[in-house]
């Protein structure tokens, strides 16, 4: 005869699952997900703090507009015609030519207007240039050549030329004006770059003796 099974006692109460378990269970993954999250964020705050570094490095550094330099290389005289080899003609011509050079050190390109040559005997005018506009190429240095036709009836005229003849020296001065502008990362930046140079000119040699420059930025 087959005994009958018997009926098997319920599990304790304490070892069933019950509503706080759950509770802990969901509250640790909740824990584990926030802390991964905020070291993701952790992370994602420390490479944008390194890029700005960086970022803020190069514009200060390489990405910073730095002025134009303008350079006077040479200056040469002619046609100048000469009496007795010391003393120029009544009605002649004179010109000056100078090699000026235009150095950007800048990552863009510097971009100029129509350039100006003044050259003064004794504070009056007696001669201008005008040249065209153009483009020095980042840190690149673009060379010109400016000439001047003199007006020498004003030289004549001074009351400085007779002892200038005497001494065999004209003195002069010139000043030249480029402006411009610098354009990087979108920002422009106009500057007016200006030289201002004392010369002799040797009237018997038609050279420049001696020669002096000061060159100025004015933003």
């Amino acid at each position: 005869m087959v005994e009958k099974e018997q009926a098997r006692p319920l599990a304790p109460a304490a070892d069933r699952p019950n509503s706080s378990d759950e509770d802990d269970v969901a509250a640790h993954l909740k824990k584990i997900r926030r802390r991964k999250l905020i070291k993701c964020c952790g992370f994602i705050t420390a490479v944008l703090l390194v890029v700005a570094v960086v970022i803020i490095i190069l514009i200060f550094t390489v990405f910073r507009i730095k002025d134009p330099i303008i350079k006077m290389n040479k200056i040469t005289v002619a046609q100048l015609n000469l009496v007795n080899n010391t003393t120029p003609k009544a009605g002649s011509n004179m010109s000056l030519t100078a090699d000026v050079s235009v150095k950007n050190p800048n990552v863009a390109s510097f971009k100029y207007s129509n350039t100006t040559t003044w050259l003064y005997y004794y504070g009056t005018v007696v001669g201008e240039a005008k040249g065209p506009p153009g483009r020095a190429r980042p840190r690149r240095t673009m060379r010109m050549n400016i000439t001047v036709d003199i007006i020498m009836g004003r030289i004549m005229s001074s009351p400085n030329f007779v002892a200038d003849v005497a001494s065999g020296l004209l003195s002069m001065n010139s000043y030249s004006r480029i402006p411009g502008r610098v354009k990087m990362l979108g920002i422009k930046r106009h500057v007016v770059v200006m030289m201002n140079c004392t010369m002799t000119v040797s009237i018997s040699s038609q050279t420049i003796q001696e020669q002096k420059c000061k060159r100025k930025v004015k933003l």
